[in-house]
């Protein structure tokens, strides 16, 4: 653990994690807290008066109408038949691992009989690593392009020198929102097709809030920002990195990541390992409050199944 991370930002130790959680009983009791802070509400009738059934998950039952709610319905974690504890620590596993974790890693660590059981999981936790109401970046933000290696189902692991399974390319796009004395803070990353005027000038319209300064290299696409203040910095002799340097941090941890983690990012799935991506960038000091974020975007995020996922419909 890094010796800068002040104590109250240090990630929430496994001891830390039992104890505040040792069953399921303690994990469906946070949930309803979560999903009602002011008591019980029927999602049928709206009614505030219930009571909580003896089950294996917490379930609860309107006064008024009558229906039986549980607190995992229309969730995250709805429909699943994995214990509430597996969730919990596997969110735990997720949110404080600096360096993240890939499913097979998952699948060992929570004793796990499937991998595409733990696959699932994790990308539906992933999902749940982007809160809908974000703000956009402002003040100064650097934004560029890189070109991200991926790897397909018949490619090796780690560097492939096949010439019949080259390893792509994925172009992505990023941004770092600055403060006024150059110091990084928020980012955004998404997987583009092409760097034309029309994607990047999407890309920052709905990322960058308006008015804000946006630094970028000299690449024509970004002329003409209509919203936006622009600062172009030409390269010529001077290297990238050193006109742009926050963003090519960004993007050289987000390189390493790839490939130490996960030998290199799937085409399919890279918009959820992005996600993730942000996810730990924008809470990489503040990792004691990650897993509490996490669960509760999670209580509000819509549910998907399996097919959802791997049809790209969630």
């Amino acid at each position: 653990m890094p010796a800068r991370w002040k104590k109250d930002r240090r990630p929430l130790s496994r001891q830390a994690f039992e104890a505040r959680f040792p069953n399921d009983d303690a994990c469906a009791e946070y949930l309803a807290r979560r999903r009602w802070p002011k008591g019980f509400t029927c999602p049928a009738c709206g009614g505030c008066r219930g009571w909580p059934l003896k089950r294996s998950r917490a379930t609860w039952q309107c006064a008024d109408c009558g229906r039986q709610t549980s607190v995992t319905a229309g969730t995250v974690m709805h429909r699943s038949h994995l214990p509430l504890k597996t969730w919990f620590l596997a969110a735990h596993i997720v949110a404080s691992h600096s360096n993240g974790i890939s499913a097979l890693q998952l699948q060992a660590q929570l004793g796990l009989g499937s991998y595409k059981t733990a696959w699932l999981l994790l990308h539906k936790l992933r999902r749940a690593m982007v809160d809908p109401k974000r703000t956009q970046l402002k003040d100064i933000v650097e934004v560029d392009e890189t070109e991200m290696p991926f790897r397909r189902k018949v490619d090796t692991l780690g560097v492939n020198d096949d010439p019949n399974f080259p390893v792509g390319k994925i172009l992505v796009v990023g941004a770092v929102e600055l403060s006024d004395d150059g110091k990084p803070r928020r980012i955004r990353l998404e997987a583009i097709p092409d760097r034309s005027r029309a994607t990047l000038h999407r890309f920052i319209a709905v990322n960058v809030a308006p008015a804000a300064n946006v630094i970028s290299d000299g690449l024509i696409s970004y002329e003409k920002l209509a919203d936006h203040v622009h600062q172009p910095r030409v390269v010529n002799k001077t290297k990238a990195h050193l006109l742009l340097p926050w963003i090519h941090r960004v993007f050289a941890n987000l390189k390493r990541w790839a490939t130490g983690t996960f030998h290199g990012f799937r085409r399919k799935h890279i918009h959820r390992m992005l996600d993730e991506f942000v996810f730990r960038w924008n809470r990489r000091r503040y990792y004691k409050t990650a897993l509490d974020r996490l669960l509760g975007l999670g209580v509000g995020l819509k549910p998907a199944t399996y097919s959802d996922i791997i049809n790209l419909r969630a």
